[in-house]
């Protein structure tokens, strides 16, 4: 295949993803407007909920991992603790619910699940034992 081939097919591509892609941008956009006063509000300080409910609020949100450092320190200043801040963090830059429709119609469907199912519950166990291992030293 040489190159303007393979360009114009991505070209092409492109055009495809360009309608979905917005889409989702979109609603995840609605969602953060939505849920950022909710956060610090759903924080219990309990080492078996938080995480859970700090990585589902992750991983229904969406941004960039590198504004995860301004993100942690807020939260962190708003006295949540270090488990629910990690889940939260870890979820928010692998798991992205609102992306998985655009994923499964490239990849396949059953991959994009089990990829956001997986990333959730390794957010969760990173979370714990990454908090434990901090306070031992």
């Amino acid at each position: 295949m040489n190159f303007k081939k393979s360009f114009l097919q991505s070209l092409k591509n492109l055009k495809n993803i360009f309608p979905i892609l917005i889409g989702m941008l979109l609603l995840v956009s609605l969602l953060n407007n939505l849920l950022a006063d909710l956060y610090k509000e759903i924080f219990t300080w309990n080492i078996i909920y938080d995480p859970l409910i700090w990585a589902f609020a992750g991983s229904i949100s969406f941004g960039m991992p590198a504004t995860s450092y301004i993100i942690w320190w807020e939260l962190q200043e708003a006295w949540i603790n270090m488990i629910a801040i990690t889940a939260f963090i870890l979820a928010w830059t692998t798991v992205w619910i609102a992306m998985l429709p655009l994923e499964a119609s490239f990849l396949w469907k059953k991959f994009a699940i089990y990829r956001n199912i997986l990333n959730f519950i390794f957010a969760i166990i990173i979370a714990i034992l990454t908090t434990f291992t901090v306070n031992l030293f």
